[in-house]
This record gives C-alpha cells, structure tokens and sequence, in this order.
C-alpha cells in the first residue's frame, strides 16, 4: 500500500514538473515581446510608422512607453503620451493589463514549483518518473513544441486576420472595445497590424528554440549516460 501511496505521489510532481516546464516555455515567450521593449523601438523605423502617421520617431516611443508602463509596472497611470485616447481604448488596454499580469503571476508560479521540484528531486527526497522512458527536460520540451506547431497550422488554416479575431473573441469575450476608431484611440495607429504579427512570430521562434534545446540537450545527456554506462 505504501508502495503504490508514493508512485502516486511520484507520478503527480512528475506531472506538475513538466506542467511547470511546459508553463515556464510559454510564459517566457508571451512576455518577450511585452518585456523586450526594443523590439518595438526597432519597428517604429522599420515599419515606416513615422511616415505613416506624421508623428516623430520620439512621440511614437512616448506613447508606447506610456502604455507599456501602465501595463507593465505597479502605480502607473494609463496614457498614451502626447496622441488622444478614449475611456473605451483604456478598459481594452485594462483588460490586456489583467492578462499580462496572468502571464506574470503564471511564469513566477511555474518557476517557483518548477526549482522546488528540481531541487527536492536533485537531493533525492522525491523520484521523478520517465514516461516513456524520457526524462521531463525532454518530455515538456516535446509538448511544448508541439502546441506551437498545432497553432501555427491553425493559423495558416484560417488566415492571420481570422486568427486574430478569433484569440480576441477567446480572451475578450463579449467585448467589442478592441476595435479601435483610429481617431478616438490614437495609439491604434502606431501599433499596425504587422507589429502584432511580427510579436506572434517572435513568441513562435522563441517557444520552437526553447523547446527544441531542451529536447536536445536531454537526448545527448541520455546518450553520454547510456554510452558511460556501456564502458
């Protein structure tokens, strides 16, 4: 009884390690393009916004500034610099505040369980099981690069602008307030649909290379032990 008392616990921190894992990759990602704010900066030339909207290259960086800051960091009000905003564009922008603050609270949390794991596993108070016969790195890396992958068939499916609908329709629902009137939201204007593209692809390759290093790393230490092992 005993026995199948501590499998059962095994098998469930085995679980929660690779969901930790697997949220960790995820979370990390998401935040790239939100915490990276250079990644914006460098568009602003790239995709021609200047030209598109009139505005200087330092009132288009004021105005995200402003609202990454109100998104981002405790104590700050929303703005959007020197360009005009409505209370419609605000409670949007609140909601995406929720979201990021999710994914946040989701990375810390993963990490937290994650290193406990890993630690009490490291010092043996606890064994983590090998589905399989994989160990975990290689395990959450599989899943993890398999969740990209679905979406990104997904996507190529139903076109990006669908796709961009439908990830509204799922995380603003019943709400209609992330359709900017470019006149009343002006910040709607120096974030062009490309830019979102451009995060979605950076958040891609960074969950593909994470998860893909993971996979790799885990297979050639599973080969050198088995190789030492053979001597």
């Amino acid at each position: 009884m005993q026995n199948k008392t501590v499998s059962a616990v095994n098998i469930a921190l085995t679980a929660l390690f690779v969901a930790a894992l697997v949220i960790l990759i995820m979370t990390f990602s998401i935040g790239l393009p939100i915490y990276c704010r250079f990644f914006y900066y460098i568009q602003i030339k790239t995709l021609g916004m200047e030209e598109a909207t009139g505005w200087s290259y330092d009132t288009i960086k004021a105005a995200y500034d402003d609202v990454l800051n109100y998104l981002t960091l405790p104590g700050f009000e929303f703005g959007t610099g020197e360009l005009k905003w409505s209370e419609s564009g605000m409670s949007h922008f609140a909601d995406c505040k929720a979201l990021f603050n999710l994914n946040l609270f989701g990375f810390i949390g993963a990490a937290v369980v994650a290193l406990a794991i890993g630690l009490a596993a490291r010092f043996k108070r606890i064994t983590l099981c090998r589905p399989f016969g994989m160990n975990c790195a290689f395990l959450s890396g599989v899943i993890a690069l398999a969740l990209p992958v679905i979406l990104a068939l997904l996507v190529l499916i139903v076109g990006f602008d669908n796709a961009f609908v439908a990830f509204h329709s799922v995380f603003f629902p019943g709400k209609s307030n992330w359709v900017f009137d470019p006149y009343e939201d002006e910040i709607i204007r120096v974030m062009p649909e490309q830019f979102f593209l451009n995060c979605a692809i950076l958040i891609a390759v960074s969950w593909i290379v994470i998860s893909s290093a993971m996979i790799a790393v885990s297979a050639i230490s599973a080969r050198r032990k088995a190789k030492k092992s053979a001597e």
